[in-house]
């Protein structure tokens, strides 16, 4: 069995360890522009702040250990066309330019993404950076020790983290973003507006509800960001504005999403016969809507990746979708997050209502306690828990991966409110704050039960 894999960074390389020890005999051609695989971009911003000092450990595996095992890994290597249907492919040895013809029974796409990248007049200009692989990093950092005003474009996670690392740096640092609030795809804005104050009190300049209109330089090099409200002086801008799949090379042949995502099945598999896709590339089956999105993490890739070694040869595992489960640490907040926001859900056409609590976590006994932020969101007519988020100077967020099993599992807030945990005045209280947060929207929803009976009443 001869299995041609495009990619290799989180999805391809769980795909080919798991190919390597169910199916031995097949022979694997890896296909990758870069010169190194699974590199770990959730590090980046550990690595330019110097948290991380040896970029050695953000990467998991390694070229010479997959071709002590037989692999054929062709590094720097681009593949210009794939027919699906004749099962061929042709790749560009980007040191060489040469172009060779390559067979296949298995197509494993894991091509993953690549930064959004808008046509911004001026893009071009020396020191601005898009940060998504190792080299980007170190140029990054590189660029960065003699820079002095970094503006980091787009407030999601990668320009959070970076924004926190240039101001520990002791940088003046601008972080630009066309919404009007930060991480707002990830979390409501009781949960934001936390962050943007720390942010604000450490210096960081927050330019929100601006997009970019142009990069103005100086003898060729950036000096300036220009805004929809204002500008900004520069000696090195970062892009983060997002990602978009890498999917190009496989228009016509694949059923995608609009943005160019790959559908899959539960079983990793495209529309075409013996092709399957895994990772950044392709869409997912997103339980809280219970749709196929587009979830770009790594969480997803590796899952994927493995099922699709799982499923090569025939169906033997199926995905059971994703939640989107995230967390970040920024300061001294430590915040994580599942499924659907308050916000997204109703964007997204989806009636839902909320719970929070604000508590002590431990009872008031207890000598040490902290404070949490928990909020719960839930399908109206059937209490469906569709999303959650939690906030604190303590480390809660392990609450958001029980709370994502809640969702896969379709539970309701009542099920979630009655969920034994046990109970250690050490760790929590009788009510778990899972417990606690449930029942907060339980009592919500006899309100409005009872607001209704009596509205029926008084109108009899």
């Amino acid at each position: 069995m001869k299995v041609a894999v495009i990619g290799c960074t989180h999805a391809g390389t769980a795909a080919i360890t798991n190919i390597l020890s169910m199916y031995p005999e097949a022979e694997i051609d890896v296909f990758e522009k870069n010169d190194n695989v699974s590199f770990l971009s959730c590090g980046i911003a550990l690595y330019v702040g110097g948290v991380v000092e040896n970029p050695e450990g953000l990467f998991y595996a390694s070229v010479e250990a997959f071709e002590k095992q037989g692999v054929r890994m062709h590094m720097q290597h681009a593949v210009t066309s794939c027919n699906t249907t004749a099962k061929t492919l042709e790749a560009k040895d980007l040191k060489t330019d040469k172009i060779t013809r390559y067979e296949y029974d298995k197509l494993i796409i894991t091509s993953g993404s690549w930064p959004v990248t808008p046509p911004i007049p001026g893009s071009n200009l020396d020191n601005v950076q898009l940060c998504k692989n190792f080299h980007h990093a170190n140029e990054i950092i590189a660029r960065s020790e003699a820079a002095e005003k970094i503006v980091v474009v787009g407030a999601g996670y990668i320009g959070i983290e970076l924004v926190e690392a240039f101001e520990q740096a002791g940088k003046h640092v601008t972080l630009v973003d066309s919404e009007d609030r930060i991480l707002n795809r990830y979390l409501d804005e009781e949960f934001t507006r936390p962050i943007e104050t720390t942010l604000a009190e450490k210096g960081v300049n927050l330019a929100l509800s601006q997009t970019v209109n142009s990069f103005q330089g100086k003898d060729g090099k950036v000096s300036q960001v220009v805004t929809s409200k204002a500008s900004y002086d520069a000696d090195l801008v970062i892009m983060c504005i997002g990602f978009r799949p890498n999917t190009e090379l496989f228009a016509g042949q694949l059923d995608m999403l609009n943005n160019g995502a790959i559908n899959v099945d539960e079983y990793m598999r495209t529309s075409s016969p013996d092709v399957f896709a895994a990772g950044d590339c392709c869409a997912v089956a997103y339980n809280p809507s219970q749709q196929q999105a587009y979830i770009p993490l790594a969480t997803n890739a590796v899952r994927m990746g493995t099922l699709t070694a799982y499923n090569l040869v025939r169906p033997r595992l199926a995905h059971p979708g994703t939640q989107g489960t995230s967390g970040l640490k920024i300061h001294q907040h430590n915040i994580s997050a599942t499924g659907l926001t308050a916000s997204a859900a109703r964007a997204a056409g989806i009636a839902v209502s909320s719970a929070m609590i604000e508590d002590t976590y431990r009872p008031d006994f207890m000598p040490d306690n902290a404070v949490l932020k928990l909020k719960v969101v839930y399908e109206q007519e059937s209490h469906r828990i569709v999303g959650a988020q939690v906030i604190s100077d303590a480390d809660f967020t392990q609450a958001m991966n029980t709370l994502s099993v809640s969702i896969q599992n379709n539970m309701t807030i009542e099920q979630m409110a009655m969920t034994d945990f046990f109970f250690q005045p050490h760790y929590n209280k009788p009510w778990n704050y899972l417990n606690q947060v449930c029942l907060e929207a339980m009592k919500k929803e006899q309100e409005k039960q009872t607001a209704r009976t009596l509205k029926q009443v008084v109108g009899t």
